[in-house]
């Protein structure tokens, strides 16, 4: 079962719609999300780890798509990915191993993911082509 992809595109037409029916609303958001995880005293990486965290323990799916999607975007590791989420076992106790569990495998989807495109990416420049980011 998928916990990454599949939970982003269940919600995309629902979240589309609610969008348009407020969009003061979800800019309002954006402009929050992107204040709170701006790079400061912590870099990106480490904010979406923290993110992913916060969402394991409010049992969230489509944060946790959101937040392990980001996190392997600004290099975060699978071993990073499990500790932070090892922490919300202590926090928020049992519903954090099954939520911890989804939150780890939508990281390991994306993170996969991630790692075909680099290796595809590598594999054009060793045979001369240009990478598909930059066609």
């Amino acid at each position: 079962m998928s916990y990454g992809k599949a939970v982003r595109e269940e919600l995309h037409v629902p979240t589309r719609e609610l969008r348009h029916a407020i969009p003061d609303v979800y800019e309002g958001y954006k402009q929050l999300h992107d204040s709170a995880l701006r790079a400061g005293a912590l870099d990106v990486k480490t904010k979406e780890l923290v993110a992913l965290a916060i969402a394991v323990s409010k049992e969230c799916d489509g944060c946790i798509a959101a937040h392990a999607h980001a996190a392997v975007l600004h290099g975060a590791t699978p071993a990073e990915a499990a500790e932070v989420i090892g922490v919300t076992f202590l926090m928020n106790g049992g519903p954090a191993t099954v939520y911890g569990a989804r939150a780890f495998a939508a990281f390991q989807e994306f993170y996969a993911e991630q790692a075909a495109k680099a290796e595809g990416n590598q594999h054009a420049v060793l045979v001369g082509q240009r990478p598909s980011h930059a066609r």
